[in-house]
């Protein structure tokens, strides 16, 4: 078999696809989750989610040759290796370098800088309550810049791909699951169920900052108006806003009656704006309003 035909059937052509400007982004995302769990919540014996709060835990449990930084190599690796057929060469080199840089800041910090970090934090001292939300909110930005290009620093995303659909739950329900029993568990191995408590609110702001992270913080708004009076509606929003505007042709189920299917983007500011002057046009509209998380291109007029 030639050079090029192994490289076609091992799909690694897809490796021209990777970019230095997201190692970097990448990098920099290993760094911070490294401080957020180390810094905030590793001092206090807060836990975080997924593979890096099993990962934490067996540190905990285990003699002291056996550190943070072992476990997320011993368990990251091999679990993106096993999902490289589902997830692709890019998604898996990214993922590998991202907890790459995440175990080797994990290590620096706990073992090499000059930063006390064994029975609290540097920054919250052992107050669990800031611990817990600094912590993962600090991690859920490393976490969410993970993602945003192109990789993750958990392997709990491959975990979901490969056993939610096996087992007939959804990718929320399987990692909920999951988190579920490992706080469980920290709670029986340490007889304690405040760690574990305090745990969760981690894993909530880390959750929630992911989305902020991957989805923006101030997220589109994809409006549907239904009207029979396309021509003054579309004129009217084209004037106020300035932005192109997309119709689609629809009919009524019931009265057989043709409609216009108007599709606009805006932002959360401008939706008051958007009904009065719907509204106004036709009383009769039928105005539906969804979140988008990402828009790619412009709908801004051009001349």
């Amino acid at each position: 078999m030639t050079k090029t035909k192994l490289t076609a059937k091992l799909g690694l052509e897809a490796l021209r696809k990777l970019k230095w400007q997201n190692f970097l982004f990448l990098a920099l995302a290993g760094a911070i989750n490294a401080v957020g769990v180390t810094m905030f919540l590793a001092p206090v014996n807060l836990y975080d989610s997924g593979i890096s709060g099993t990962s934490m835990l067996l540190w905990q449990v285990t003699p002291e040759q056996f550190n943070l930084s072992l476990f997320l190599v011993l368990l990251n690796v091999p679990l993106f290796l096993l999902g490289l057929k589902r997830q692709g060469w890019c998604f898996t080199v990214y993922s590998l370098f991202a907890v790459g840089i995440y175990s080797l800041v994990s290590f620096l910090i706990t073992d090499v800088f000059p930063v006390d970090v064994a029975n609290a934090s540097p920054f919250a001292g052992q107050d669990l309550l800031l611990c817990a939300v600094f912590g993962g909110l600090i991690s859920g930005v490393g976490s969410g810049l993970t993602i945003r290009f192109g990789g993750a620093i958990d392997g709990m995303e491959v975990l979901d791909v490969i056993f939610a659909k096996s087992l007939g739950l959804t990718v929320g329900s399987f990692v909920m699951a999951y988190n579920v029993v490992l706080y469980l568990l920290i709670g029986i191995v340490f007889n304690s169920w405040v760690l574990p408590l305090y745990s969760i609110v981690t894993y909530a702001v880390g959750n929630k900052t992911v989305d902020f992270v991957v989805e923006g913080f101030d997220k589109a708004k994809s409006v549907m108006i239904v009207t029979s009076m396309e021509e003054a509606v579309c004129k009217a929003l084209s004037e106020e806003f300035g932005r192109g505007i997309t119709q689609l042709h629809g009919r009524g189920y019931y009265s057989g009656a043709d409609k216009c299917v108007i599709y606009f983007v805006v932002n959360r500011f401008q939706i008051p704006k958007v009904k009065t002057l719907v509204t106004e046009i036709d009383p009769n509209a039928f105005i539906t309003i969804s979140e988008i998380s990402d828009v790619l291109g412009t709908s801004l007029k051009t001349k």
